[in-house]
């Protein structure tokens, strides 16, 4: 049974389709990635099987429930990291991620959480004593002290320094371990390709591919580009046999190839020629 499972998902606000069509299932166990710009349906989409928000129509399951019809028991089965912050009052960090962890059945231990978010440092410090991205950290924390299921994490390293975000990466790879099931929507492709075990680029309220990071767009099969240096000059080429032809320029120099490179379609590439693509479809319509 999937964890999560969409067909036909629509939600539309007044005359603005938010989410128009989006089927798509998410296996037990499995992180997906929701990749697509601002506006495209990323947020109503979550918010639609987290709960909180109705759709027009489609079906939805997730952790085999109708989200719009379960009960505490499902929801205490589930993680939620938010775009926006919670209001703690004058708790401190370690007092707030203690006092969540008493509204699960299995929770993580606070301090262990802390330690992973980055905010040992920080833990007797009040919420508004903490900076917007140690705010940042502290959502994420208590999104996911219970243990959860299923964590939906909307942006979850905004405002994370780069050590930061790696420490995060490494509690969320922690809880994959663990056979948490995961639902990432972020900015940050290389989140993407180091914790997804796929990714869905949305767009206009729609799916326009589903695959895993190496192979979206059939990025695995795009032309390399060569460059190199010769006579002062520098060449590059487009080849789909990149070894065949760094082999011919290795041989030409008779060793070393002046300033050689190799580069294949990244995840960015692909990303943003599935958006260009989808936006020319659009204006042609």
């Amino acid at each position: 049974m999937a964890a999560i499972a969409v067909a036909s998902l629509t939600k539309s606000f007044g005359e603005v389709h938010a989410v128009n069509g989006v089927s798509f299932e998410v296996a037990q166990g499995e992180c997906l990635s929701l990749l697509g710009p601002n506006g495209a349906g990323k947020t109503t989409t979550t918010e639609i099987l987290e709960g909180y928000t109705k759709p027009d129509s489609g079906h939805v399951e997730v952790l085999g429930h109708d989200p719009q019809h379960a009960d505490l028991a499902w929801r205490a089965r589930l993680g939620i990291v938010l775009q926006s912050v919670r209001d703690l009052g004058d708790l401190t960090v370690i007092e707030a991620v203690r006092h969540f962890a008493q509204y699960y059945p299995n929770p993580k231990d606070p301090e262990a959480v802390i330690a992973a978010v980055g905010l040992t440092h920080k833990a007797g410090s009040r919420n508004d004593q903490l900076s917007g991205g140690q705010r940042r950290r502290l959502d994420v924390a208590l999104g996911v002290i219970g243990n959860p299921e299923l964590l939906f994490l909307d942006e979850p390293t905004t405002g994370f320094d780069p050590e930061a975000r790696r420490e995060f990466w490494d509690l969320i790879e922690s809880l994959k371990a663990d056979g948490a099931t995961i639902l990432l929507t972020t900015h940050y492709l290389d989140e993407a390709e180091r914790l997804a075990d796929r990714v869905a680029v949305i767009a206009r309220g729609r799916i326009i591919a589903c695959d895993a990071p190496h192979l979206l767009g059939n990025r695995n099969t795009g032309l390399a580009v060569v460059s190199w240096t010769e006579g002062g000059i520098a060449h590059q080429e487009q080849t789909a046999q990149p070894t065949l032809l760094t082999q011919e320029l290795a041989h030409r120099f008779n060793g070393e190839v002046p300033d050689l490179s190799i580069k294949r379609p990244s995840l960015e590439d692909t990303y943003l020629a599935l958006i260009d693509g989808d936006e020319l479809r659009g204006d042609a319509r």
